[in-house]
């Protein structure tokens, strides 16, 4: 067994230990990658892997747990220790790291009287019955009991939220409680009252900012001081690149230069953890959001302008660190023993579409809402996705108010969309011409729970209020939820579908959402790159997996298929299109386009 200790250094088995570490997310990397990754986090001259655990993969519903597949975080940490490599874990309930609601499951925000990040008997009896299942799991994983966990971070940047001090000594407490032994380490931006807020006795915290390492390692070393905390500096999110919302004009990168700097200093003086080493991919509708003046969503790619890039090639950014890092520390590199492969499968003509107002009430149990005001996607039980609402509007109207809806709302009369409103847009009033016995129909996309500062609260997503036309309130309404699910897509009765052969030209608008399907041959599979060109907004599923968002505005381009996805023989894709703006083909390529 080894120790680990945080005195004025690092001590590893009582010997100073300088922490270079990079971050992998294991739930966005596909686990027949997992070895490549963290041997290619080695060879740059890391000896330490970082990663969170997501509350919201790890128990999806209240009592139902998931520690398989791209939530297997032990067979991750055993795959990082058979290389060498330590790891530090980051299992708080909420993790920010642009993922939906930070990590918290969105079904906290369906309990009456819960409130999050603070003490709240509710939230904290369901972070007591989450860490009473995690907790044991990671336990043997730590370095004092033969693995090769060396720090467990408690909550996280906490200082930009609030300053509830007994929450974090609660998170704390109950994490000893639970056989957690390694030091504990706080994570805040190294800036006045956001630092100190976040520290908490008996954590050493430590710092997370992107540039100016030399006056934030000395703003940290002051503000411990002055907090009287003790021990070694450590930038735990080294920021060397960034992430990109819907609507950028174009793929964020970092300036190499100013990187080189930083890391020089950083290397000289402390600790460093690079966020992100490898970003990977926001698989499904598991992106987040920011909110400052108006709602950002992610994109799907989670590239980050990491070392290593969202598909794992190795770039100028990683030989730069790996020439710095080799001043600091001798290691030999190892050689890879994943073989991945890049193709281009070409283009996939569509076999059929399907209306998705068509099959509606297949795939979609119909349920009914009560009295005036609607239910929240929370309220009926769904997560993610989109959940469409109906009502038979009782006389004519010229106008339609929605009150209390997040985050995205196409209206339909009869089946045909007459208005779309994102945002802040929502509570204007809409013109519409309605006559009685219209059927009206609301469908509302939840584009990536909020993941940062004082928003996160307030992520219902669906309608949870009134819907008035000409001011009056309407009634009877039912309601739709559209997961897309593999179940729910394996629902759908393509018997119903148009032939290709009545599939639209690209642009072409057709008369609301839709289910397109295709399928083609893999001979060997290999990574590729599914350009949606000529399609408007929506998701797309491989095999019944879903491999993300799209949208033509950009700035992603492509998604990326990782080859294990693929299988040899037939494959299939379904792409749900919001917009009534499809193409008659997709087309795979050998090379992304962020």
């Amino acid at each position: 067994m080894s120790t680990f200790e945080i005195k004025d250094t690092f001590l590893l088995d009582g010997k100073p230990f300088q922490i270079i570490s990079g971050a992998i997310h294991y739930f966005r990397v596909v686990p027949e990658y997992w070895q490549d990754r963290l041997e290619k986090l080695k060879n740059m001259g890391c000896n330490t892997v970082e990663t969170y655990i997501p509350w919201n993969i790890t128990e999806p519903r209240k009592g139902q747990f998931c520690f398989d597949g791209l939530c297997d975080f032990e067979k991750f940490l055993d795959i990082a220790q058979s290389l060498g490599l330590y790891a530090i874990v980051r299992p708080s309930p909420y993790i920010c790291a642009e993922w939906e609601l930070g990590g918290l499951p969105s079904w906290l925000l369906a309990i009456p009287g819960l409130e999050l990040r603070c003490k709240n008997e509710l939230y904290y009896q369901n972070i007591h019955d989450y860490y009473k299942v995690l907790l044991p799991r990671l336990v043997n994983h730590q370095i004092d009991k033969g693995g090769n966990i060396i720090l467990m971070q408690i909550e996280n940047e906490y200082g930009y939220y609030g300053k509830d001090m007994s929450y974090l000594q609660f998170l704390a407490d109950l994490m000893r409680e639970g056989g957690i032994t390694v030091p504990f380490v706080t994570s805040d931006g190294p800036w006045g009252k956001m630092f100190i807020n976040g520290q908490l006795t008996g954590a050493l915290p430590t710092g997370n900012f992107g540039s100016h390492a030399r006056p934030l390692f000395s703003n940290m070393k002051r503000m411990m001081k002055k907090t009287g905390n003790k021990g070694p500096l450590m930038c735990m999110e080294f920021w060397i690149g960034w992430f990109d919302a819907w609507g950028n004009t174009e793929h964020k990168k970092s300036k190499l230069k100013r990187n080189i700097k930083d890391l020089n200093y950083i290397l000289k003086k402390g600790n460093v953890n690079f966020y992100m080493f490898h970003g990977g991919t926001n698989f499904g509708f598991m992106n987040g959001s920011n909110y400052y003046t108006k709602l950002t969503p992610d994109v799907t790619s989670y590239d980050y302008d990491a070392p290593l890039s969202e598909d794992g090639k190795i770039t100028e950014k990683y030989l730069t660190f790996q020439k710095i890092i080799k001043k600091y520390r001798d290691f030999e590199e190892i050689p890879l023993s994943t073989n991945i492969k890049q193709k281009a499968y070409g283009k996939v003509m569509a076999e059929d579409s399907i209306a998705l107002f068509d099959i509606l009430q297949e795939i979609a149990e119909e349920k009914t809402i009560e009295g005036q005001k609607l239910l929240s996607m929370e309220e009926t039980g769904q997560d993610y996705g989109y959940i469409l609402y109906k009502t038979k509007m009782p006389a004519a109207a010229s106008t339609l108010k929605i009150e209390e809806a997040n985050d995205r709302i196409t209206g339909f009369i009869n089946d045909k969309a007459v208005f779309t409103v994102f945002d802040k847009e929502i509570s204007n009033a809409q013109k519409i011409s309605a006559a009685a016995g219209d059927e009206l129909s609301l469908l509302v996309e939840n584009l990536g729970r909020v993941n940062f500062a004082g928003k996160i609260p307030f992520q219902r997503k669906g309608i949870f209020g009134k819907v008035t036309a000409d001011d009056t309130p309407l009634e009877n309404w039912k309601y739709y939820n559209l997961n897309l699910d593999a179940e729910q897509l394996s629902k759908i009765n393509w018997t119903k579908a148009s032939p290709a052969g009545a599939a639209s030209a690209a642009g072409t608008p057709q008369s609301g959402p839709s289910f397109t399907r295709f399928h083609f041959e893999v001979d060997e599979a290999c990574d590729t790159y599914l350009d949606f060109s000529g399609w408007g907004k929506g998701c797309i599923f491989l095999n019944g997996f879903n491999l993300g968002r799209f949208w033509e505005i950009g700035p992603q381009r492509r998604l990326y298929v990782p080859a294990p996805l693929l299988k040899t023989g037939t494959n299939e894709i379904i792409i749900f299109e919001s917009e009534g703006k499809t193409n008659s083909s997709i087309e795979f390529f050998a090379e992304h386009k962020l």
